[in-house]
This record gives structure tokens, C-alpha cells and sequence, in this order.
């Protein structure tokens, strides 16, 4: 195996060691030394620890998650915006592909063995536009068909797409009216102080009032539940009656309950038509460009702090663990893009006496085609890229197959190395005793496989759902009470006009929807559970809780208070520290070691 020993391209930012409390952080006015132009700029310091005092360090979480998207879009823009979603190519893939092997009724199929991907300097090279011309050494006698822009006719074409690009970023990662203070920011303008003006709300509320002075008023909630329970006994009817009814009065630009029923009464109407799997599929497959992809992770991180303050959670307690260490293994189960590296990475850089030899192990579902660990390689590819400019030693490792069949010999362990196990909310994708038994369960197989390796620190955070009944009534049931907690949270965060949100509640939330509602058996892959039981699995599979860090949590609670509307909540519980929505527990996330 050979190492990516990267060089230094820019100055570091962040730092790992740190002693400044938490509460005078809230006064901490710091400056860039790497942006001349640029005054100084309150915030948090998210460098990987939980204390900061160095004045040099500018306190802005999302800072690296900035370059990264953008040097992800500015640098491969041709390329992703040909491909779909990650997150939606390999959910589909593992849904069709375990319907497919039921019907013939055989095992779990296998795939073509996936050997490790370390990744090389030499495979990352940047041409003077900035795109990376990535091709495996496998595919090194195809060629790549990409169009050739003319060079007299690149400067206005190209500078408009970039800016077209940076103004996506700036909406995604800065605040509204600034473009010199980080969304994550806190003590600059919160993302809730601009968008839901409560004087606009009203008058739109007036307008739609005058245009439709008349308006029957109706229960869309008792609606559903009849219409539930007509589906559940097949009474033909009573369904095609209350769907017309329920469409009546519902709509995707609808307020928070008529966008929910909208969504609601297409799984149902699926259900009944015994084509859930046929619609999940087709939105699965339908095609969402890069762009898309940031629009719709814009809506989420200015609606919610609940993957801003995960990130925050893991990055610190894994910053705190590997002080002073060597070497450190990540092992990332469900790594997707990778977004909550850069800002570890680029802690690590700043590290007193250099920089750890840093190597992560990327595992998640394989996708559709011939080389179904693509996506997590190309993954691996630009987290090189981004520790060559931070001058960390880099190794990366891709897998790409169901997880219940990962081998503790495929994440290759090193005796000398801090090995960290990381998996945040993903776990609820893997099928569990109601699909396959007690016998042969994947979620139980997934928890000993990483007790076996011995972690020094397993990071687990989970979606706190409880609508994975077998049952359909009491499935639907639970299913709605929490859709419409995020319904009910975007309706507070966003403008009803906003497409972006639209977006998402469409390709995110409607999906899922879709998926608990209208599949069943293995075809139904979104099966989640409230943390308390997980906390019975983890402590059942040989796993003890760490305790609470108590200045995180102190600092995390601090900006959410600080940053976000304030029914968002988060607290500490049983060593879990969970995040919601008025009261309404979403999140949740602990750290374990084994017993």
C-alpha cells in the first residue's frame, strides 16, 4: 500500500489544542491571516477541540466544507452534473436488488471483490481550469468522452458559470448579507432572522386569505388515518374517495400539513396500487445534478443545526482522542461524500508537532453497474486532495458492499494506529430482525463486526424513529407524527415559495415517505429506531457508553441557543446527546468504547 505524503499549499486554519472556556468564546473577535481583505469576524472555533484561544484562528465551523464543495463542483462540474445522487443511486440499488434475489429465492448475491483504493499523487492532476482528470488505473485503455470547449470562447461562458457556482456556496455555507461571516457563524445574522420575516408571513397569509375568501376546512390528519385504514383492508371505495378528498386539499406549496398529506396520499395511493416499489424506484433513479445536490444540503443546514452540531460532536471527540497520537484510522460506515472530514483534516494540519498519518477506511453500498465502489473511490480522491493542501499523510480505502458482509480482514487494522469507528445515521438502512430473522441479522452482524475490530472510540448516531412497526396502521401512525415534526420545522425556517425547499422535501423527505409507507419487506430499507433501543443493541453486542463530554455539550447547546430558532432543542440524555424539534427528539448521537 502506498501513502499519499501530501505538501503544504496554503496556511493552516484551525487547531486541535486549545484553553479558552466556552463562555468567553461568545465575546472572541478573531482574524484571518490567510484573508488580507477581509476584518475581523466573531464565531466559534470548531477546530476539532473543545476550547480555543488562538487569535490567528478563524472561528467558523464550515470553513473547510466551503472549499471542499467548491473545489467538488469547480472541479468536477462536468462529471457530476451527468450523475445522480449518491445517497439515491445505492438506497435504490439495495431495495431492488434484495426484491430481486427473494423472488428467485436465492442468497445475498456477491460482488465483484472490491480491491483497496489508495489513493496516488499521481492520479489527482489539475489542469489550469481546475478540473481534476480522475481515471482508474483499470479503465486506463478507455477513452473519456468529454467535450472540448473552445479557447477563445471560455472567458465570459466560464466566468458566469463560476459565479453562478460561488453564489450557490455562498447561500449554502454564508449568512444572508454577508459574504465575509460563515453561516455557522452564530453570533452573526442567523439564518432564521432573514429568511422568516414574522410581518411577511403575515401578510402572505393575508393575501392568500383575500384571493380565497371561502375555503372548506377539513381534518387532513383524520382524512389520512381513514384512508390508512381503508387501504389496510382493501376497501376500494373508501380509498378512491378520501384520496380525491384529501388532494382536494393538499399540495407540495401547501403549509406544512398539505405539503405532508400531499406526499402522504401518493404513498398511499401507491400502496393500495401495489406499486410502491415502482415509484420509489423511478424517484430514485431520477437524475440529480450537483447542483441540485447543494441546493437541497442548502435548505437543510439553514433550516436545522442537527448535522452541523453531529459533525461538530464526532470531529471534537476524535480530535481529543487522537492528541498526540501518530497515527489514526477512521473507519466511516456510510461515508457518501464525505463532507464531515475537511474540517478534521484541516484541525489535524494545525496539530502541535505535525499532523497525524491519517488513513480512512470508506464503506457504504455499492452502486448500480459494473463498478459499484466508484462513488466511495472518488470520494477517497477528493479527501487526498484535500489533505495535499494541508500537508497530511493520507491513505484511503474504499468498500463498497452490504455491510453485513464487510470482513474484519477487509478494514485492515494496524496494531500502532488510534481507531476510531464512525457511523452517523445510516445503521437504520441496514435490515434488521423483523426481515430476516434473529438468526442472520444484518444490524446485529454490523455491531460485532465493530466490536471485533476493538475500537478506541465508536461514534453512533441515529434517527430517532419509531415507525418501523410491522404493522402497517401502527407504522403509518408513528410515520406521521414524525414527518410532520419536519414539516412543522420548515414551515417555521422557509418561505413556502422556495424551491430549493421544495427540493428537497420532494427528493428527501417524499422518498422516504414513499419508501416506509408503500414497500415492504426488503424492499422497504428505511427502518429506524428510537436511540433507547439502540442503546440496548450496543450494550448487547459488548459496548459501553462514554460519557458525556460536558464542555461540548456546553458549547453545542450554546449555539444552538444562539444560532437557530429557538424550538430547536438539545440536551443530554443517558449519555445521548439528542437534538429535535419542540420537544420532539430527531437526533441522536453517543460515543462508545467496548466493555
Amino acid at each position: 500500500m502506498h501513502a499519499c505524503i501530501l505538501t503544504p499549499t496554503m496556511n493552516t486554519l484551525l487547531q486541535l489544542q486549545c484553553s479558552t472556556p466556552a463562555q468567553t468564546m461568545l465575546k472572541t473577535t478573531v482574524t484571518s491571516p490567510n484573508l488580507e481583505k477581509k476584518k475581523k469576524k466573531k464565531g466559534w472555533c470548531s477546530c476539532g477541540c473543545t476550547e480555543c484561544d488562538d487569535p490567528n484562528v478563524p472561528h467558523d465551523y464550515f470553513e473547510a466544507v466551503l472549499d471542499y464543495i467548491n473545489d467538488m463542483l469547480m472541479g468536477e462540474e462536468d462529471e457530476l452534473m451527468n450523475k445522480s445522487s449518491m445517497y439515491h443511486d445505492c438506497s435504490a440499488l439495495q431495495a431492488t436488488e434484495k426484491s430481486f434475489y427473494d423472488v428467485l429465492a436465492q442468497t445475498q448475491p456477491t460482488f465483484p471483490d472490491q480491491s483497496e483504493y489508495v489513493c496516488d499523487p499521481v492520479m489527482i492532476r489539475v489542469s489550469l481550469r481546475g478540473k481534476k482528470n480522475r481515471q482508474p488505473p483499470e479503465c486506463d485503455h478507455e477513452q473519456h468522452r468529454r467535450s472540448n470547449k473552445v479557447a477563445g470562447g471560455l472567458g465570459d461562458e466560464e466566468e458566469l458559470m463560476k459565479t453562478e457556482v460561488m453564489t450557490m456556496i455562498d447561500k449554502l455555507l454564508l449568512c444572508p448579507g454577508s459574504v465575509e461571516v460563515g453561516l455557522h457563524d452564530e453570533l452573526a445574522c442567523c439564518p432564521f432572522d432573514n429568511p422568516v420575516n414574522p410581518s411577511n408571513l403575515l401578510a402572505e397569509k393575508q393575501r392568500r386569505k383575500r384571493v380565497n375568501p371561502v375555503k372548506e376546512i377539513v381534518d387532513l390528519k383524520i382524512l389520512l388515518t381513514h384512508c390508512a385504514q381503508a387501504v389496510s383492508s382493501n376497501n376500494k371505495l373508501a380509498v378512491e374517495n378520501l384520496l380525491e378528498k384529501i388532494r382536494k386539499h393538499s399540495s407540495p406549496r401547501g403549509d406544512s400539513d398539505e405539503r405532508l398529506a400531499h406526499y402522504l396520499a401518493d404513498a398511499l395511493e401507491a400502496r393500495f396500487a401495489g406499486t410502491g416499489m415502482d415509484l420509489y424506484t423511478n424517484l430514485a433513479s431520477s437524475k440529480i445534478n450537483a447542483c441540485d445536490i447543494v441546493k437541497a444540503y442548502q435548505v437543510y443546514v439553514s433550516a436545522c443545526p442537527f448535522k452541523k452540531m453531529s459533525n461538530i460532536y464526532a470531529n471534537k471527540m476524535i480530535g481529543n482522542l487522537a492528541r498526540g497520537s501518530p497515527k489514526l484510522h477512521i473507519i466511516d460506515f456510510g461515508i457518501l461524500y464525505g463532507f464531515q472530514w475537511p474540517c478534521l483534516i484541516q484541525g489535524l494540519s494545525a496539530r502541535p508537532g505535525g499532523p497525524p498519518s491519517l488513513r480512512i477506511t470508506g464503506i457504504d453500498f455499492p452502486q448500480p453497474g459494473f463498478r459499484p465502489a466508484e462513488r466511495v473511490e472518488e470520494t477517497g480522491l477528493r479527501l487526498a486532495d484535500y489533505c495535499k493542501r494541508f500537508n497530511v499523510p493520507f491513505e484511503y480505502h474504499a468498500i463498497a458492499k452490504p455491510w453485513d458482509s464487510v470482513k474484519i480482514e477487509d478494514l485492515q487494522i494496524n496494531n500502532d494506529e488510534i481507531l476510531v469507528v464512525n457511523c452517523l445515521y445510516r445503521l437504520r438502512n441496514v435490515f434488521d430482525e423483523t426481515v430476516l430473522g434473529t438468526v442472520d441479522c444484518p444490524r446485529e452482524s454490523v455491531l460485532k463486526l465493530i466490536k471485533s475490530t476493538k475500537p478506541d472510540l465508536f461514534i453512533h448516531g441515529v434517527v430517532n424513529g419509531s415507525y418501523n412497526a410491522p404493522f402497517f396502521l401502527t407504522r403509518f401512525r408513528e410515520a406521521y407524527f414524525n414527518f410532520s415534526v419536519l414539516f412543522d420545522m420548515f414551515e417555521a425556517a422557509l418561505h413556502r415559495e422556495d424551491e430549493e425547499r421544495l427540493l428537497f422535501e420532494k427528493e428527501v423527505i417524499g422518498r422516504e415517505v414513499i419508501n416506509v409507507i408503500a414497500c415492504e419487506g426488503t424492499k422497504r430499507i428505511e427502518r429506524p429506531e428510537t436511540y433507547k433501543q439502540w442503546q440496548v443493541r450496543n450494550e448487547r453486542a459488548g459496548f459501553k457508553v462514554v460519557p458525556m463530554n460536558r464542555d461540548i455539550m456546553k458549547e453545542v447547546k450554546a449555539k444552538v441557543k444562539i444560532g437557530f430558532h429557538k424550538d430547536f432543542m438539545v440536551d443530554n440524555d443517558g449519555d445521548w446527546m439528542v437534538q429535535g424539534w419542540k420537544g420532539r427528539v430527531i437526533y441522536a448521537i453517543s460515543s462508545w468504547k467496548t466493555a
